[in-house]
């Protein structure tokens, strides 16, 4: 279940009503009156929720899924646990989004809302500028300096000894001790998902979180996404430049140093002290591992292991990156212009 302090939940729904604002069709018409009360995805979803399965590769996590309910083409139905209830569709992940909405609400200031809000909780110490906002249940933790303009979201948490920037924007986040955030950075907005279905393209709604762990560093105009249903998580100690874009359900270990203009793509696993050069771009679901090193303007497609450095675009590891460079440039050279005697 999305984390209460960030998300509204709008449920229970029956499967019948599941199945009219999906487009999709209960395999077992006895189960429309089945309740359920969320999404989730396979490997989190129980007999409460409703999930979707669109791909053969996922067969053995769907077998081992304890949802209640799945959409699901009809080729695959007999894929499902015998406790799982088919939801019949083309399009299973369009049909999750579209429940997604039916059954969570992200919270928000909303209309009507105050500078400081009443239920926050702010401890002795707290520094806050002309122009800040703390919205609804937000905690924020002693000794800890707000910039201008800055706005803090329902539900957030902040702890001891922070400071945080002008214009800086935070929400659906949990973030430690002694976290430094430079101006313009956005934390916790939907991470990029979008589904395609009779209606077109639609945004997949984002039920996650954002951790800072303790002593994080977040440069000037950088980006974190929230998780679309786990959590995006930086480790303790680790360091961002300016202008970084992490995307959702990203992991980031501790005591990492990524460079300015580098963007890590959804689900990619960074181990603990990588160092990464400015203008990365990393493909997603990719997995670094720890004390990796990735120069300046990598293009990363492929996982790689532990202590290894790697350049180029693709990347590969960085001896193999020289010798390409030295025999393009010896192929590329023009031969030497001899004189008039062949010397």
């Amino acid at each position: 279940m999305p984390d209460p302090r960030f998300y509204h939940a709008l449920g229970p729904a029956t499967l019948g009503e599941i199945a009219t604002i999906s487009g999709s069709e209960v395999a077992q018409p006895q189960f429309a009156e089945t309740l359920v009360h969320s999404v989730a995805p396979l490997g989190r979803a129980d007999a409460q929720s409703v999930t979707f399965f669109s791909d053969r590769k996922f067969a053995a996590e769907l077998a081992a899924s304890g949802a209640g309910a799945c959409f699901v083409p009809a080729a695959h139905v007999d894929l499902l646990p015998q406790s799982c209830v088919a939801l019949v569709t083309r399009h299973p992940q369009y049909a999750y989004a579209a429940v997604a909405d039916r059954l969570h609400r992200a919270r928000t200031l909303g209309p009507g809302a105050v500078a400081i809000d009443p239920t926050a909780r702010l401890e002795d110490g707290v520094v806050l500028l002309p122009g800040v906002v703390i919205g609804h249940g937000a905690m924020i933790g002693r000794g800890t300096y707000i910039g201008p303009n800055t706005v803090i979201g329902p539900g957030v948490t902040i702890g001891r000894d922070c400071a945080i920037g002008s214009n800086v924007t935070i929400g659906f986040a949990l973030i430690g001790d002694r976290v430094k955030i430079y101006a313009g950075v956005v934390i916790g907005e939907p991470g990029f998902g979008a589904a395609g279905g009779p209606a077109g393209v639609i945004d997949i709604p984002q039920l996650g979180r954002v951790i800072l762990q303790d002593k994080v560093t977040l440069g000037a105009n950088s980006c974190v996404d929230r998780g679309a249903y786990d959590d995006t998580v930086i480790g303790e100690d680790t360091k961002i430049d300016n202008f970084v874009q992490i995307a959702h359900n990203v992991v980031i270990g501790r005591s990492c140093v990524i460079a300015a203009h580098t963007g890590i793509s959804g689900s990619c696993v960074i181990g603990d002290g990588v160092q990464m050069g400015g203008r990365v771009g990393m493909a997603d679901h990719l997995t670094v591992g720890s004390g990796a090193r990735l120069a300046a303007n990598t293009g990363l497609m492929h996982n790689v292991p532990a202590g290894e450095t790697w350049a180029g675009v693709p990347a590969v590891p960085i001896r193999r990156f020289m010798r390409q460079v030295a025999t393009l440039a010896r192929l590329t050279e023009k031969p030497a212009k001899r004189n008039s005697d062949g010397a």
